[in-house]
């Protein structure tokens, strides 16, 4: 099937005549009109009644019309999509990220592209770091932003940011009148945990061991927004990074330093043997600045 003859057709259902569809696609009429024929031959049945000089679609026309201008939508589709990645590369960035940095660096580094790139379409997903993982090995994502503990095969794992952890305390606390806090400090204490895969969890929990303290887990998450929200509501008390708490602070939570020092340590995940897009590097090069 010829693309031009369907393009000549379209122009005559669109515009009512083969006189006006010749103006508007600048050919002679008779050509509107042997396209049309070679078109009918083609496709097995007639086009148009041709009667006292007018031609009227037929009812198999008005069919063939709708699976015409379905597929010009889809070209359209396609051209503009083609513009895109003329222009940047891409069309769209996929990402995912730990809930800690969802709400802080992602959306600082989404607003400083975003006004750049105004056109790219986003699409941003919140997730563990295990399954923010997984959609980046497969291929779905274009980039994620993990904790450390992850399996990294099957993904391109760069070093991030480490963040200082800090605990954070109910508003009135006792803890409050230290201006550090040691494990032993939290010996007894209600104490919201991450989940027992995660790194620093493992790491603090080696140092209450260390100092033959115990605190009470009364609640564990994967989560430090959820740790956040628990100390706010006085439940307990937790370990976090300082930019996760931020909407908390004076919001029922303050923070202490922790002694030693943990950090929470962030690795940036591409799909393996894929060089970045241009839009892609682009975002990558705003979150790197937020991390240094």
């Amino acid at each position: 099937m010829n693309i031009r003859h369907v393009e000549i057709f379209r122009a005559v259902m669109t515009n009512g005549t083969a006189s006006r569809a010749a103006e508007v696609l600048r050919v002679s009429q008779p050509a509107v009109s042997k396209a049309i024929q070679e078109l009918e031959r083609f496709i097995g049945f007639s086009l148009f009644h041709r009667i006292k000089g007018r031609i009227i679609p037929t009812a198999e026309a008005q069919l063939f019309f709708r699976e015409v201008e379905q597929t010009f939508a889809g070209l359209a589709q396609l051209r503009n999509a083609a513009a895109r990645i003329r222009d940047f590369g891409s069309g769209e960035l996929r990402i995912a990220c730990l809930s800690a940095l969802s709400t802080n660096v992602m959306p600082k580094a989404l607003q400083a592209f975003l006004a750049r790139h105004p056109n790219v379409a986003i699409t941003f997903q919140a997730r563990m770091s295990s399954l923010v993982r997984d959609l980046v090995a497969s291929g779905q994502f274009d980039l994620g932003l993990a904790a450390d503990e992850i399996d990294q095969t099957g993904v391109e794992a760069r070093p991030f940011a480490r963040y200082r952890v800090e605990v954070a305390l109910p508003a009135g606390h006792r803890l409050e009148q230290l201006t550090v806090i040691r494990p032993s400090d939290l010996h007894g204490e209600n104490f919201i945990a991450l989940a027992p895969e995660d790194t620093t969890r493992q790491e603090a929990d080696r140092l209450f061991a260390e100092a033959g303290a115990r605190p009470k887990v009364v609640l564990e998450t994967p989560y430090s927004t959820t740790i956040c929200a628990m100390v706010q509501a006085g439940i307990g008390v937790g370990l976090v990074n300082r930019i996760t708490a931020e909407v908390y602070l004076n919001q029922g939570l303050s923070l202490r330093p922790f002694e030693p020092a943990l950090h929470f340590r962030t690795l940036l995940l591409l799909p393996p043997n894929r060089q970045p897009s241009l839009i892609l590097q682009d975002f990558i090069d705003e979150l790197v600045k937020l991390a240094a």
